[in-house]
């Protein structure tokens, strides 16, 4: 079977999800079912693998859908928890003293605190964490899962203390013949990522605020979020610059931990002083609850009522914010983690595959939600009623979170587990990469990002991702003449964009604040900032690498001075138009 049919017999279990979840605006609960049937039977009758295997990498779907719920109901227990407590009415009191303004909130919240949390523990953390922040802040819950699922880009390559480059670029390219020296390599591939993702990420929080105003301000307005462009920018460069340092001096493991920290340090302050802050005139708020579109809002409620007023201090509100963050680190920097490891479930050679299940339930952030959790109700000095409330809210949630995730990751996991059937064919991600590169040739590295991407949109993780494609994207280098060490690195930028619109974190994401079945409204809305950061880094990739031999005007730097371009018209243009929004609501 030639190379352009087996990329599009591949692509049929994506195209099912694009048209059913994305385009007709299923829930996931209904369309991802389709999606594994679809999988299941390209896998059995076209890539002829055993039913023995498709039954494994169900199976092994199955247990990594129960670790994710695990970590959903953690991290919807500490919320109502904190609910519960009063401790979340006390911080959402802490960030209005900074600024009432949501445009603000959303950026260190979203943009910095998420990347900190996606630095120390990566996969989908920064999603339970940072969402049901924003949601007990007061946004809508579709608004603050787009927030959370746009800034997992720019961290992501170097999140879980490093884990996408170290183990997922390493293992993937460690066989390979050409690389004697694969912790120089790494390195190597850890500076241009950097410079890649700081390029792309400078316009992130910018991007995510004018989202927020579009698609939930009153007068449905890009100008709105592009209002703050200034604080956005320095918010932006104050985690990027100290995160490109890092890359450069210290590797892949704490680019993204370190610079977000210092971006946190540098910002809150500055906002607190008013650096660069809305006039009060300016504030931007949504509107009441009451006025909200029904597809906005989870059956995650926040009670917003002032009985909780002096009940918990600052300091006890957020130390449980604290105590997950400094339980990431130890557990993910120390030999505590290695400990923790140890417990864990494991199903070997599943039906006499070599597919393997391992639970780390310790190790998991779910773990640690749920021990921050009990900490929590000692310290807040809890009622047994109120507490056990929390913990039935989060159950409930949780299981209603589950009929999309038991198909999604068993679909996931039949389309990565593809390979080594009768037919002879590579695994279905592997064979549409070759027939994207087919097709594209010399041209390829434009496209390479959106390969890296769709393997997180498929697998959930920059991580497999970067396992699956970065020997065939080296390979791709060679096959056309350009650095591979580029073409890797560009995998990895891809990989992180590839989270903003992938199916399982956005289900996940929406089951932390109890949004179900409105994945596809999601998706629709963080489809544009991936196809912005791909198509830009892809573009600036595409000019690094072939500017020696077809001059610095070649197609890759047009598109991306195109791109820039139309980001700085809209920026310097935006005071006229958010003008004529203000005159318009005078009037």
């Amino acid at each position: 079977m030639g190379t352009g049919t087996l990329a599009i017999l591949a692509f049929l279990p994506i195209i099912v999800v694009g048209i059913f979840l994305v385009g007709l605006k299923w829930p996931a609960s209904k369309a991802m079912p389709l999606s594994y049937i679809v999988a299941v039977v390209i896998a059995l009758f076209v890539w002829k693998v055993s039913f023995a295997q498709v039954a494994a990498a169900s199976v092994h779907g199955l247990i990594t859908a129960i670790t994710l719920l695990f970590i959903i109901l953690g991290s919807i227990l500490l919320l109502n928890t904190l609910q519960e407590s009063g401790g979340l009415h006390t911080i959402r009191r802490g960030f209005t003293d900074i600024t009432p303004d949501r445009r603000i909130q959303a950026i260190i919240i979203a943009w910095l605190f998420g990347s900190f949390i996606e630095g120390a523990s990566g996969f989908g953390t920064p999603a339970a964490v940072a969402v049901p922040l924003l949601v007990g802040l007061g946004f809508p819950a579709m608004a603050a899962v787009i927030c959370g699922m746009v800034i997992q880009s720019t961290p992501v390559t170097f999140g879980a203390v490093g884990t996408p480059v170290v183990t997922g670029v390493g293992s993937g390219i460690e066989s390979h013949p050409a690389i004697s020296d694969v912790g120089a390599f790494l390195f190597d591939v850890t500076g241009k990522a950097a410079l890649l993702h700081m390029i792309g990420g400078l316009l992130i929080p910018l991007f995510m605020v004018a989202l927020l105003t579009r698609f939930f301000g009153k007068n449905k307005s890009f100008s709105e979020g592009l209002k703050v462009w200034k604080f956005a920018l320095f918010a932006s460069l104050a985690m990027t610059i100290p995160y490109i340092i890092v890359a450069n001096t210290l590797g892949p493991e704490f680019p993204s931990l370190v610079g977000a920290l210092i971006g946190l340090a540098i910002v809150i302050p500055a906002a607190r002083k008013g650096f660069l802050m809305p006039k009060e005139d300016e504030i931007w708020d949504f509107e009441p609850k009451d006025r909200w579109d029904p597809t906005w809002t989870g059956r995650v409620e926040i009670k917003n009522n002032d009985l909780y007023a002096g009940k918990i201090s600052m300091m006890r509100a957020w130390a449980p914010y604290v105590l997950i963050a400094l339980l990431l680190l130890l557990t993910r920097l120390t030999v505590v983690g290695d400990w923790l490891k140890a417990a864990k479930i494991s199903i070997p050679n599943i039906f006499g595959t070599e597919i393997t299940s391992n639970w780390e339930i310790l190790f998991s952030p779910g773990f640690i939600f749920i021990v921050v959790s009990v900490i929590t109700y000692f310290m807040h000095g809890m009622k047994g009623s109120d507490y056990a409330r929390a913990w039935k809210d989060s159950g409930k949630t949780m299981i209603a979170a589950s009929t999309a995730l038991v198909f999604t990751v068993p679909m996931v996991q039949v389309f990565i587990n593809s390979g080594g059937g009768t037919a002879g064919y590579e695994q279905m991600p592997i064979a549409l990469a070759d027939g994207v590169a087919a097709l594209a040739g010399s041209v390829y590295p434009i496209f390479a990002p959106f390969i890296g991407g769709l393997g997180a949109f498929v697998a959930g993780s920059n991580t497999v991702s970067n396992m699956m494609f970065s020997y065939f994207q080296y390979g791709v280098g060679e096959r056309i003449g350009a650095d591979p060490s580029w073409m890797v690195a560009i995998q990895a930028v891809g990989g992180a964009a590839g989270n903003m619109i992938c199916v399982h974190n956005v289900v996940a994401a929406s089951a932390v604040v109890g949004l179900m079945g409105k994945e596809g409204h999601v998706i629709r809305k963080t489809l544009l900032p991936f196809v912005y950061y791909s198509l830009l880094l892809g573009s600036v990739g595409y000019s690094i690498i072939w500017t020696a031999d077809k001059g610095i005007f070649n197609i890759g730097s047009i598109i991306a001075v195109v791109i820039w371009a139309i980001a700085i018209y809209l920026i310097a243009t935006n005071n006229k138009r958010y003008n004529a929004i203000n005159r318009g609501i005078a009037s």
